[in-house]
């Protein structure tokens, strides 16, 4: 049976583990096995941890939704005691964690084996996986010259590679939406607070940031969502309380929705042609389905929130360096971090408290206008990216100003228009992998809803999935790792 391993979600692979026709240590052995064979072509997992995975499956695996199935962390956040991390960045390579996070705990209850973490960029800032940290940039398995995204680029590298069927990842700009839209998977951004953040942080880029997950289904994402779902003790706000459950959700067909089509960029800059073709053939497959499309952009100032959130990731990026330091008790080295986070930090050094809170409040009139503008509308549907995915090295953080870095003429807004403004607004939103374009790179579609509302939006998700399914499209990396689009 280990010769389906390729084929299987992580729903079906937990399926046959219970049926006994496969074992949690055969399951390890092969991800071992591809992470020997596919991961120097893609340089995506790291701080691989064997001998804590099979210590796990020998003590007896929570019996959970994901019994047995082998899984992995992103090398930023989700501390975990057994789990080491270098967060991206040569400064804070090696960090160790006396407690485990809130959303570690939940993802080990499903029963999961973690055996190893995903490569981030430093900070977690940017659509490009290429940190110092890690001897070289993590590349795209469609196409190993492409980045697979970021800040979540090894997680979705590693799920398109068949390395692991699903794997943790997080999103304060996009970083999931973006490497699922890169590396042809589905990524779901929950509705703010929906799940913990402790007891680490309070929340992350003043409430923007959120856990997540990068898999091949629909049905994978639901399950995680919901094992994770819900704040921890002592979180300083909680997300509306859902229904019936992201699984149930997608048990029955989406109800008919009113969806707005936006075919440009949220300030009505045009797209590259790819993407918008694949926003044009996803208009007509919801409309397929009964939905009634519409034309439609959404009037908040994203610019204008563009810039704070450029603000506020600065500040985060300046107190998460000082305080490293002041930990360690020594001054920054020239070869600590790169230059988009050192410029990040003096730009940071500009701002004064009123400029943080200001930008803050931005943020928070931002999502108020979103929320005012769904008033009228059930979904929004556009491109994820405005380009299809970035070759390696446009985005990688040597000799680049941060805030050029974040707002500059073909730099990262230009590349990621859409995914921000949902984490500003703290709306759910979603990347799904519908398209791929003449070149087989895909091309993913991404839909928003309203505030809480992410039962709707998983159960549209399904919904598209059964009528295109996805599951079965393989990258290049999957199939022959050592011949794949050659760098």
């Amino acid at each position: 049976m280990i010769s389906e391993y390729g084929d299987w979600d992580a729903t079906a692979m937990a399926a046959a583990v219970d049926a006994g026709d496969v074992t949690a240590s055969e399951l390890l052995d092969e991800a071992l096995r591809r992470v020997a064979e596919r991961n120097p072509a893609l340089n995506a997992v790291v701080l691989v941890q064997e001998e804590k995975a099979r210590a796990s499956i020998k003590a007896g695996l929570p019996a959970g939704p994901l019994r047995g199935v082998p899984f992995l962390l992103k090398d930023l956040g989700c501390e975990a005691v057994d789990f080491p991390s270098h967060n991206g960045s040569r400064l804070l390579a090696n960090t160790t964690y006396r407690l485990d996070s809130a959303i570690y705990d939940r993802i080990r209850a499903t029963g999961s084996v973690t055996f190893g973490r995903t490569t981030s960029p430093e900070g977690g800032i940017g659509p490009a996986t290429e940190s110092a940290v890690y001897g070289g940039p993590t590349r795209n398995p469609w196409d190993l010259t492409r980045t697979p995204g970021g800040s979540s680029g090894g997680a979705g590298a590693a799920v398109a590679a068949g390395i692991a069927p699903a794997a943790h990842g997080s999103d304060g700009g996009g970083s999931v939406r973006i490497p699922a839209s890169s590396c042809g998977l589905y990524g779901f951004k929950a509705t703010r607070a929906r799940l913990p953040d402790g007891p680490y942080t309070g929340e992350g880029w003043a409430g923007m940031a959120i856990d997540g997950f990068l898999t091949r289904s629909v049905r994978d994402s639901a399950v995680l969502l919901d094992a994770c779902e819900g704040a921890d003790s002592g979180a300083p706000y909680w997300a509306p309380p859902l229904a019936e459950g992201y699984r149930a959700a997608i048990a029955r067909p989406p109800r008919r929705m009113k969806i707005a089509l936006c075919e440009t960029t949220l300030t009505g800059d045009p797209i590259h042609p790819d993407c918008r073709g694949a926003v044009l053939d996803a208009a007509r497959l919801l409309e397929s389905l009964g939905h009634s499309v519409e034309p439609a952009r959404p009037t908040a100032d994203t610019k204008g929130m563009m810039r704070a959130w450029t603000t506020v990731v600065a500040c985060g990026t300046a107190l998460g360096i000082r305080k490293t330091l002041a930990a360690t008790g020594r001054d920054l080295a020239p070869d600590d971090v790169e230059e988009v986070s050192r410029s990040a930090m003096a730009y940071a050094a500009t701002l004064s408290g009123a400029d943080y809170l200001e930008a803050v409040g931005k943020i928070h009139a931002y999502g108020r206008e979103m929320a005012g503008w769904f008033d009228r509308w059930d979904m929004l549907l556009t491109a994820t990216l405005a380009e299809p995915p970035a070759k390696v090295g446009r985005f990688s953080h040597g000799g680049k100003d941060y805030v050029d870095y974040r707002m500059g003429s073909g730099m990262v807004f230009d590349y990621s228009p859409f995914c921000a403004a949902f984490n500003a607004s703290g709306q759910p939103a979603a990347s799904l992998p519908l398209y791929w374009n003449a070149e087989g790179l895909p091309i993913g579609i991404h839909l928003a809803a309203r505030f809480g509302a992410d039962e709707d939006l998983i159960a549209l998700s399904a919904a598209l999935e059964s009528a295109r399914p996805w599951v079965n499209r393989r990258a290049a990396a999957w199939r022959a790792p050592a011949q794949a689009s050659g760098i």
